[in-house]
């Protein structure tokens, strides 16, 4: 049997973008995708500390070490500039398969404070 659990978190992760008129996605730094193994394209899950919002997207890159996560198309009407949210991914794992997931918590300006 397969169950879906939690793969990755990145924790308070601050919102430095917001573009409405784009097609939608999540912008990403690389180095945290790397880090997280969350992949481009992937769905994930954001929640917005700020205000309650959760939305689903998908992954597009950010420039490696730009510390860029940016909410566009009807995404970034749900979030402001400077919010804080949580992005998750999830994955089908059998059983006795699955090992926990990688989690990210970072500081204000996006740089990791912690890995777990």
């Amino acid at each position: 049997m397969m169950e879906m659990m939690l793969k990755a978190k990145i924790h308070m992760a601050k919102v430095t973008e917001k573009e409405i008129n784009y097609e939608g996605s999540i912008g990403i730094d690389e180095e945290l995708l790397e880090v997280t193994g969350i992949k481009v394209n992937e769905m994930v899950i954001v929640s917005d500390v700020n205000n309650g919002n959760r939305l689903v997207t998908y992954v597009i890159p950010e420039p490696r070490g730009s510390k860029k996560i940016s909410l566009n198309g009807a995404a970034a009407r749900l979030v402001e500039k400077g919010d804080r949210i949580i992005i998750m991914a999830f994955s089908a794992y059998q059983i006795d398969e699955y090992k926990g997931p990688k989690i990210v918590i970072l500081n204000d300006d996006n740089s990791i404070k912690e890995m777990k």
